[in-house]
């Protein structure tokens, strides 16, 4: 058995401050969604002017980005190239969501809504909060290649 590094609520904070820092920088108020690796919610956060609709769409993209290991632009994409990756349970194909990595290992994801073309940077910055910040995530074992998925 292994072990594996899991997102504590000090490395949430963190992000969801990285997230506001840069969303203040383009005069945007994002809607926040921090989900684990299995898609499960960590923290919401909906600015009071910011639709209700941008809850859905920030954790769908959270989870996606979670889900899959890579953006949820990387989605949107392959939904253009393959219509039929509309059809993936759960899954949203629309940028602004953002994995989280931790020595190598997916630990959950950062959806953004509500600033438009902003969203995935302000994810991106939130996810790049645990990576520079020296998050809280405890240590696992060395990882093993994995096969590469569509």
């Amino acid at each position: 058995m292994r072990s594996k590094p899991c997102l504590t609520l000090d490395d949430v904070f963190k992000m969801v401050e990285a997230c506001r820092k840069a969303g203040a920088k383009v005069n945007e108020e994002p809607t926040v969604a921090i989900v684990d690796a299995g898609g499960a919610l960590m923290y919401l956060e909906r600015p009071d002017h910011n639709s209700a609709n941008t809850v859905h769409m920030a954790t769908g993209k959270a989870r996606t980005a979670a889900m899959r290991a890579r953006p949820s632009s990387a989605m949107e994409a392959r939904v253009k190239e393959r219509p039929g990756f509309l059809t993936v349970p759960g899954a949203l194909a629309v940028r602004g969501g953002v994995p989280i990595f931790y020595q190598g290992e997916c630990v959950g994801g950062v959806g953004i809504s509500g600033n438009g073309q902003n969203d995935e940077p302000i994810a991106q910055a939130g996810a790049d909060a645990l990576a520079g910040g020296g998050g809280d995530v405890v240590q696992s074992e060395p990882k093993k290649p994995r096969n590469k998925r569509s």
